[in-house]
């Protein structure tokens, strides 16, 4: 550990860095290979979670990190994309929906690879399907999005013509289109699918600037955004066993799932590593 940076190679015990959140059967194991969040037995009716992170318990204003950085770590899972349940990953988010500690609800800020199972349903990019294991990025505290908080109301009924008007024309398909492409401009969205097999050992890294953020998995460039929070935001990695359904056209759901089998995430050892400006 360092004033400036976070080393972790993930044997014996955790450092004083980090926070643990184990909630229901969720649990924390060290393996011969590294740090493993468990879920084992969840129950559709209680909260399952297996987290470490370091801002419980933090104002979000004393969030430890902000732009230039690279985040570097070495991960796999139990299970593949469609077989894993719930949602899991690894990044850099605002925690804005009182997940840990009692802070104001906020609009939403990540950067971070993200898993959602197969009953969630998270249409937040238009081109992207809303569940499976994806680089992305969300900035609702942008200007754009406050600016466009109004349209953006007058827009979700709008969008309920994809769903309500079946078939559709070619007009009303193409003003569905702009409206989810205003939206995601808005809300400063953008996620990417990954091509990988989530069970495999793998390098994941973020390089968050002030003007973009860059996605690589093993060393190869995968995305690259403009919609860059500037943060404060906290580190966290989670396995958990909930799902969420929240669509453009305003469908809302969110609820808990057993899992039939234990899963876990596990990460070898991680980078959070400070950089200067003039390194870019």
């Amino acid at each position: 550990m360092s004033g400036r940076s976070v080393y972790a190679r993930f044997c014996g015990s955790l450092s004083s860095h980090w926070q643990i959140a184990a909630r229901g059967s969720g649990r924390l194991q060290m393996s011969a290979s590294g740090l493993r969040l468990w879920n084992d037995g969840a129950a559709d009716r209680v909260y399952a979670n297996a987290q470490i992170d370091d801002y419980q318990h933090l104002a979000r204003r004393d969030f430890l990190w902000r732009p230039p950085l690279r985040l570097t770590l070495r991960a796999r899972f139990s299970h593949d994309s469609g077989i894993l349940s719930g949602t899991a990953g690894f990044g850099f988010w605002n925690d804005p929906f009182l997940m840990t500690g009692l802070r104001l609800p906020a609009l939403p800020q990540a950067i971070w690879f993200f898993y959602a199972g197969p009953r969630s349903d998270m249409r937040l990019a238009l081109d992207a399907p809303g569940w499976g294991w994806k680089a992305a990025v969300i900035n609702a505290c942008s200007w754009r999005f406050v600016a466009s908080a109004p349209l953006l109301a007058l827009a979700v009924p709008l969008m309920r013509l994809r769903i309500a008007v079946a078939p559709y024309s070619g007009a009303q398909y193409n003003l569905y289109r702009r409206l989810r492409s205003f939206g995601q401009r808005a809300m400063g969205v953008t996620e990417q699918w990954l091509p990988v097999a989530m069970r495999d050992w793998h390098v994941y890294t973020i390089d968050w600037r002030r003007e973009s953020v860059r996605f690589f998995i093993d060393g190869s460039l995968l995305l690259t955004t403009s919609h860059a929070p500037a943060g404060p935001l906290g580190l966290v990695l989670w396995l958990d066993n909930q799902y969420l359904q929240i669509t453009p056209w305003g469908r809302f759901r969110w609820g808990l799932l057993a899992k039939e089998e234990a899963q876990w995430l596990e990460i070898d050892w991680l980078a959070a590593e400070r950089l200067s400006q003039s390194y870019f």
